[in-house]
């Protein structure tokens, strides 16, 4: 998550007589910013590490802790159905327009009524890539018009709609407004006379002008780049043919981690190459749903 300009920033505000311990794991996806800062100060045998690589018996019990691992390791997953209640969930679909109608199905209807979770505010579709028509961009504008579709109260502006209730992400630095690139927050409420819209970041209310709002976009469906550092109670991943070219390890490693209690990933197939792992067509409902 770091990079090097802002690594450089620390060990400079680092006091000469402390001691820093540096956390982190070098599989997930590299610092959005310029450098491998973790993987570099590894590699260079200077400083003492210690890696964590067993897996307890406990941990274990998770197949997305076992599924991630095996993916770190260019190995298949395991795609079975697990028969009884799991955390991790395969099921394949033979081309990309099924492959949303089943996110769809599965974020508005069968993991809330299975799981009792919120699919608004629990559930994260994260996606290799905004493009495509399994990409983050149009996977937004169908989930938005089923999980909370407009009504008067709305505005259009750079492209989205938005309304009270629309889940939101912030994607610039907002240092007036304390608002961060990949903070998400839910719109309570748009005022047309005023101008503006209210966004809770947090139980934080945070206003914008009509004109700011390309710095938001609706965060149903978000990039795995953009969910760096957060966690999600459940997770849904397309991967497909479509995003070949984002298809590697350390992507899909890193959406899988996102998932707090339930991963539902649905690649139809896994060809393990080198350092990549690549999927022919696909798609996702968890088996038993």
């Amino acid at each position: 998550m770091v990079d090097v300009m802002l690594m450089q920033a620390l060990l400079r505000a680092v006091p000469h007589k402390a001691a820093l311990l540096i956390v982190g794991d070098i599989d997930e996806l590299p610092s959005v910013g310029p450098g491998q800062v973790l993987a570099d100060i590894i590699s260079s045998g200077v400083v003492p590490v210690v890696r964590l690589t067993e897996v307890f018996r406990q941990a274990a019990r998770s197949r997305i802790i076992t599924s991630a691992h095996r993916i770190n390791q260019g190995l298949m997953p395991d795609l079975s159905s697990p028969g009884t209640e799991s955390d991790f969930y395969f099921v394949s679909a033979d081309d990309p327009a099924t492959a949303v109608s089943r996110i769809i199905e599965l974020a508005k209807t069968r993991i809330p009524k299975r799981f009792g979770l919120d699919p608004i505010r629990d559930i994260q579709v994260l996606c290799p890539m905004n493009r495509g028509g399994v990409g983050a961009r149009s996977l937004n504008i169908e989930l938005q018009v089923v999980l909370n579709p407009a009504g008067d109260r709305k505005v259009e502006r750079f492209g989205w709609t938005f309304a009270p209730g629309d889940k939101v992400m912030q994607i610039e630095n907002d240092y007036d407004k304390e608002v961060y690139n990949g903070d998400i927050g839910t719109i309570d409420d748009v005022d047309p006379d005023a101008g503006e819209l209210a966004v809770s970041f947090d139980g934080r209310s945070i206003k914008y002008g009509f004109g700011e709002l390309d710095t938001l976009v609706p965060a149903y469906a978000a990039t795995i780049h953009k969910s760096q550092g957060s966690e999600y109670p459940a997770v849904i991943i397309p991967v497909l043919t479509q995003h070949y070219a984002m298809l590697q390890r350390n992507l899909l490693y890193t959406g899988v981690t996102r998932g707090r209690r339930k991963n539902m990933d649905r690649p139809k197939n896994w060809e393990a190459h080198g350092k990549q792992l690549g999927a022919n067509s696909c798609s996702f409902m968890p088996a038993g749903f």
